[in-house]
């Protein structure tokens, strides 16, 4: 999932629990039996309560209780929600869910697999035409170069750590940056000669080579990145052990649903924080001190 720019001012406002949006439930305080799950606010909080009802039906039936949907105006409206126990369980994304942990009691225990992707993670890539003769990050000095979105997880942030650890700064050591503002941008700007190399996410290269805006004969991956795990499910450390166990066996029972944006869902497979630590060391190489993004 992308992290947007939006998102990044969002996590740098005020927190606001006052901004959690129930249906149809009384105040928090009053709340028992009842597994609170926060949603991302992709949408409208009725839109996507309403597209979430699949997720939360299978949810009260593998649990044997009341799920209750919770949609925030923002990412920190969920945060802020876990933190003061107001829900009980989070969907988050990967820099978000990083973010929230070094302001609530949060971890990671579970992520989703799409069924378009088939895996729970996918890699960041710099791709170039082959006639350019850009074969490795080294080629790059002095080239044109387009990345995706100055938030963009796969499309500027993972990349550009990437060129840094290798001793490559883009604001000295290329001719001419570009932000496209989306994937399929950058593979036509690759395409068209519009740059030398770019950034895209490896997943929306396959989906660019069968939309046929790149062929995939003339072009060359110049760099790719280690596994980036996908968003997160996550629960607040101080529930009981017992309510844990039996929240992570109902995700891991869950079969074959739509949810909101994620389309059709294969199933939830097992994470950790640990799977995490790849976003706070990528944070840690662009210096961005996730701690004073509150």
């Amino acid at each position: 999932m992308k992290t947007t720019r939006r998102d990044f001012l969002q996590m740098g406002g005020a927190l606001a629990a006052t901004a959690l949006l129930p249906l149809g439930a009384a105040p928090a305080s009053a709340q028992s039996g009842v597994l609170r799950v926060g949603l991302i606010p992709s949408e409208d909080s009725r839109a996507m309560l309403e597209a979430s009802k699949q997720l939360l039906a299978a949810l009260e039936k593998n649990l044997g209780m009341k799920v209750q949907g919770f949609v925030a105006s923002d990412y920190n409206g969920v945060i802020e929600a876990m933190r003061a126990g107001h829900v009980e369980v989070a969907y988050l994304g990967p820099f978000s869910y990083v973010l929230g942990t070094t302001i609530a009691p949060i971890e990671a225990f579970c992520t989703a697999e799409t069924a378009k992707a088939g895996r729970t993670y996918y890699h960041s890539q710099i791709i170039a035409l082959k006639e350019s003769g850009i074969r490795s990050l080294a080629d790059l000095r002095g080239r044109t170069f387009a990345f995706v979105d100055p938030s963009s997880t796969s499309g500027h942030l993972f990349p550009k750590a990437g060129l840094i650890r290798e001793g490559i700064d883009p604001e000295k050591h290329f001719g001419r940056v570009l932000f496209t503002g989306s994937h399929d941008a950058n593979a036509l700007a690759v395409a068209n000669k519009r740059v030398d190399a770019a950034t895209i996410a490896d997943r929306i290269y396959d989906a660019a080579v069968a939309k046929k805006l790149i062929d995939p004969e003339k072009v060359q991956v110049v760099w790719r990145s280690g596994p980036i795990p996908e968003s997160p499910t996550v629960w607040r450390r101080n529930l009981p052990d017992e309510l844990k166990q039996r929240v992570r066996k109902a995700f891991l029972e869950i079969r074959d649903i739509t949810w909101a944006d994620q389309g059709k869902l294969n199933r939830f497979v097992e994470t950790n924080d640990a799977a995490y630590d790849v976003i706070r060391e990528t944070a840690k190489v662009l210096n961005l001190d996730l701690s004073k993004m509150k």
